[in-house]
């Protein structure tokens, strides 16, 4: 057997499957608008306006890849509320879905699962809101030990969302999954990068099918992505099966990310480009869309 070219050639050894490795090797990217499912805009970013990333950047930035939403989830929720009082991001029509992040600095990460004031600062926030509205959920939080997921504030936060219906993302293994959900049974808990640590598909495709309001975000996801770009078989098999169940997102959590924001959306569109029309939409902007009752202006 002989190949057209060195890249469909890398992609039958890597894969074993010619005609997927030559579909791959053309397909188009997806030109639909984004819903970045986790932004962040924390203070090192910005600084008071006077950072590396002001507002004009990061429109500017979020503009030029399509992004027309995104979930603001900031340390100290400061950002947040700067990007969902900014007129360039009205300007730019773009819709802010603010969450209220449970870092008031880095010291928070390891210990706000037990932590009573962190409680009552996400009461006092959701009390307050945006100059965008009402909050919309919580997070992104961490537990770098799964058994946290028992703390008395990650119960109290778990059911305070769930009474008040907002998302939840969380950073967490599979096994915290399972740990947060029952505290909160109706909970709408978004998966931040569906499994950083690398949970099997096997696994992800259990969770999915056990609590039918989880969602995967998929960014810094292992294992996503193979040869062009494109989706893993494992990977492209499940979101064909769970179409409504997955979003996207930049997570710009230091400068860097920021800096190349662009590209980070440029590589979505190529793999979504690689999915069924209804299925790409459905990821890249209506299962956002659908889960904070967002407008439809920019559905294709």
């Amino acid at each position: 057997m002989r190949f057209k070219s060195t890249a469909v050639f890398l992609c039958v050894l890597l894969l074993g499957m010619v005609g997927n490795c030559a579909h791959a090797q053309n397909v188009k990217p997806y030109t639909g608008p984004l819903f970045d499912a986790h932004l962040h805009y924390n203070e090192e970013a910005w600084n008071g306006k006077v950072g590396p990333h002001n507002v004009p950047d990061v429109v500017q930035r979020m503009n030029k890849s399509g992004v027309k939403a995104f979930i603001a989830n900031s340390r100290p929720n400061a950002g947040t509320i700067t990007l969902a009082a900014s007129a360039e991001v009205k300007a730019a029509g773009m819709q802010v879905v603010p969450f209220i992040r449970l870092y008031r600095n880095r010291a928070d990460y390891s210990g706000w699962f037990a932590d009573e004031s962190i409680y009552q600062m996400v009461l006092t926030e959701y009390a307050k809101g945006t100059a965008s509205g009402a909050y919309k959920g919580i997070g992104e939080f961490h537990l770098y030990d799964s058994a946290n997921a028992n703390g008395e504030v990650a119960k109290k936060l778990m059911r305070f969302a769930q009474d008040k219906q907002l998302a939840v993302l969380a950073h967490v293994d599979d096994d915290a999954i399972d740990l947060l959900m029952a505290h909160a049974p109706q909970a709408r808990l978004i998966w931040a990068h569906t499994g950083i640590g690398g949970a099997s598909v096997a696994r992800v495709r259990a969770l999915l099918t056990k609590y039918p309001k989880l969602m995967g975000e998929l960014s810094y996801r292992p294992g996503l992505t193979c040869e062009s770009g494109q989706l893993c078989p494992e990977w492209r098999s499940l979101v064909l099966d769970f179409p409504d169940r997955f979003l996207i997102g930049s997570d710009t959590w230091i400068n860097q990310r920021w800096a190349y924001y662009e590209d980070t959306m440029s590589s979505y569109r190529t793999w979504l480009g690689g999915l069924p029309n209804q299925v790409a939409q459905n990821i890249a902007w209506r299962n956002g869309a659908a889960l904070f009752n967002l407008k439809e202006t920019y559905d294709k």
